[in-house]
């Protein structure tokens, strides 16, 4: 079994959506970084972060091809270092889960989200795991678009904290444990 695990977090690059909840991706792995005391290095197609725990390289990517054209960074990362499928782990927004909560999946739909339609088309396939982060669906009709690329509410910021650890902690659990006992340990909490 191949000890190198290649985490992926779905944003877009610019000032413009830093602190917007559909890069929670980016600000999941941001956060991860800053606590483990790593740095990101900008690499084709995507800032990488290496991160070294009992044996096991997890390597983070935040791909800069903008969210929905995410699948090519992706496939770009596991050729060159040789991480199979089942080590990939996906990070992303989702409109239909309450604030926070976890979900964690082995396959799934691209739920209409086009960053996961993007990466289902180049890798091929729908059997990928993600880590779904929800961000709810506080919005009014014809909203959506703003909502998700909107920023945080006092409330939501106040709890992010808490909520990245969580998610924090869900990565190492990936890594160390595996998909089967990170879903039962996280999803829905």
């Amino acid at each position: 079994m191949s000890k190198k695990f290649l985490i992926v977090g779905l944003g877009n690059t610019g000032a413009d959506y830093v602190n917007t909840r559909h890069n929670i991706g980016f600000k999941v792995l941001n956060h991860f970084v800053n606590t483990h005391n790593i740095e990101f290095e900008t690499h084709k197609l995507g800032a990488l972060a290496n991160y070294k725990l009992k044996g096991r390289t997890f390597l983070l990517l935040k791909p800069n091809t903008f969210m929905n054209l995410s699948g090519k960074a992706i496939k770009y990362w596991l050729d060159k270092e040789k991480i199979p499928m089942a080590n990939l782990l996906v990070i992303t927004d989702d409109l239909n889960l309450s604030f926070g909560t976890l979900r964690l999946k082995t396959k799934g739909s691209d739920g209409g989200h086009n960053g996961l339609k993007d990466i289902q088309d180049k890798l091929n396939t729908t059997q990928y795991n993600r880590l779904r982060f929800g961000i709810s669906d506080e919005f009014s009709k014809g909203k959506q678009v703003d909502y998700v690329l909107g920023a945080w509410s006092d409330e939501e910021s106040s709890k992010l904290d808490e909520r990245l650890n969580r998610v924090s902690k869900s990565l190492i659990s990936f890594g160390m444990s595996g998909i089967n006992e990170t879903m039962n340990q996280f999803n829905g909490t």
